[in-house]
């Protein structure tokens, strides 16, 4: 480690008399300095590669975090000050031995994220949230906000999409349930997502969004750009932005999505409402835009049609009972996500949004998980259970036939076991 800060500091004194240089460059004076230095010339040939990617990181990477970020198998990396990492492996949340060598490193690492994406956080904005290149998700609180050094949470994102087949092999949704909202989505239904933290809400809607026709126009609308749509041509994908440090010149999710209405979208798909632009989701979907997808933070449907309430009273001053009506008519279905106790992620619940009656929003439950068994498989808990049709039948069948699914309108229609 004193090798690594002693040959870093000499590598940035060399880039600061060469000035402007690229990243071959830098590897050039890293092999110079390597070779110069009396503990440089013992390493094998292996160590010096190593020595050599380890120097390259600290300066131009985001230094240790660079090989964490290339292991595929890590969901998320967890940063509680310079000395404390924890990933989540497989589920599992480790403690790794790896540290910054400084909370200034730390600090420099942070600076690098945000300001690839234009992004800013300091002082007076000391939280953040932003994404790396590779679309993964981050969230920043920096020192003295975050007591014992800055905080970092890092959501990665799989290299390889996954699509709802993958999602079927790893039992996070049955065929049948995935071939529902499949005909559900081509149909123009309005889907709204919900789900605890980590429940994989996003990944879920991307997945989603590959049964939408491929001829339609969508406008994406997020806080900070995760969607991954594919197959679609006429795509725009818009991005809130922050403030200035004078408060001004911010675009919020609200904006966004009053703009989008002017840009003749077929759909809308705003990535996650958290506040008052709950309300201008519901109007988008209430004026035309059939087929629009969203997600919300919730532990139930029911939950996640409460919240709904609260988020648009954040925007606007309305009696609640024309609120419960704005959602009754502009959602459709609600798909339920969650981790069960043995970390796997599940699609939990598909119910069909009713009318607003005698003051509450009346719902319909299509499918729900239902647990069979638990067991040790490698001495780690598995619970096994699946997503079953619940008898109900769907009562809003119109958008079906509006779209020709006739004999499918009848069999999801009939009161009974598919």
């Amino acid at each position: 480690m004193k090798l690594v800060r002693e040959l870093r500091e000499e590598v940035i004194n060399r880039i600061n008399v060469a000035g402007d240089i690229d990243d071959e460059g830098i590897y050039e004076i890293i092999d110079e300095v390597i070779l110069t230095n009396r503990q440089g010339k013992e390493l094998s040939v292996r160590e010096k590669c190593d020595l050599k990617r380890e120097l390259f990181d600290s300066i131009r990477g985001m230094d240790i975090l660079e090989e964490i970020l290339k292991d595929a198998d890590v969901t998320e990396i967890m940063i509680n000050g310079p000395d404390h990492i924890f990933i989540e492996k497989n589920g599992i949340i480790v403690k790794l031995e790896s540290k910054f060598s400084s909370k200034q490193r730390l600090d420099d690492v942070i600076q690098q994220m945000v300001s690839d994406v234009n992004r800013r956080v300091n002082e007076s904005t000391p939280i953040a949230d932003s994404r790396l290149k590779d679309g993964s998700r981050v969230n920043v609180v920096l020192a003295p906000i975050s007591i014992d050094g800055s905080a970092v949470t890092i959501r990665k994102f799989p290299q390889n999409r996954i699509t709802i087949e993958k999602l079927i092999e790893i039992q996070s949704i049955t065929f049948e349930a995935a071939s529902f909202l499949k005909m559900l989505v081509k149909s123009g239904y309005n889907i709204f997502i919900s789900g605890g933290t980590g429940s994989g809400k996003t990944t879920f809607l991307n997945a989603l969004s590959n049964f939408i026709p491929a001829d339609e126009r969508i406008i994406t609308i997020e806080d900070s750009a995760e969607l991954q749509l594919q197959n679609i041509d006429n795509l725009v994908r818009l991005e809130a932005r922050q403030a200035n440090l004078e408060g001004e010149n911010g675009i919020s999710i609200r904006d966004l999505i009053r703009s989008s209405l002017r840009m003749r979208p077929d759909r809308i798909v705003v990535g996650e409402v958290r506040g008052a632009e709950a309300l201008d989701m519901l109007q988008a979907m209430n004026t035309g835009h059939d087929g629009s997808l969203s997600t919300g933070h919730a532990n139930s449907p029911k939950d996640m049609l409460s919240r709904l309430e609260t988020m648009v009273l954040m925007g606007v001053d309305m009696p609640l009972s024309a609120i419960k009506g704005q959602i009754a008519a502009g959602i459709d279905i609600i798909v339920h996500l969650g981790r069960l106790r043995d970390k796997s992620r599940k699609v939990l619940e598909i119910v069909e949004v009713m009318d607003y009656r005698g003051g509450e929003i009346e719902i319909n439950t299509l499918f729900k998980f239902e647990e069979e068994s638990v067991f040790n498989d490698n001495k780690n808990m598995k619970v096994k259970g699946s997503l079953k049709w619940q008898k109900n039948g769907l009562k809003n069948t119109l958008k079906l036939l509006n779209s020709g699914f006739y004999k499918e309108a009848e069999r999801y229609g009939r009161t009974n076991t598919l």
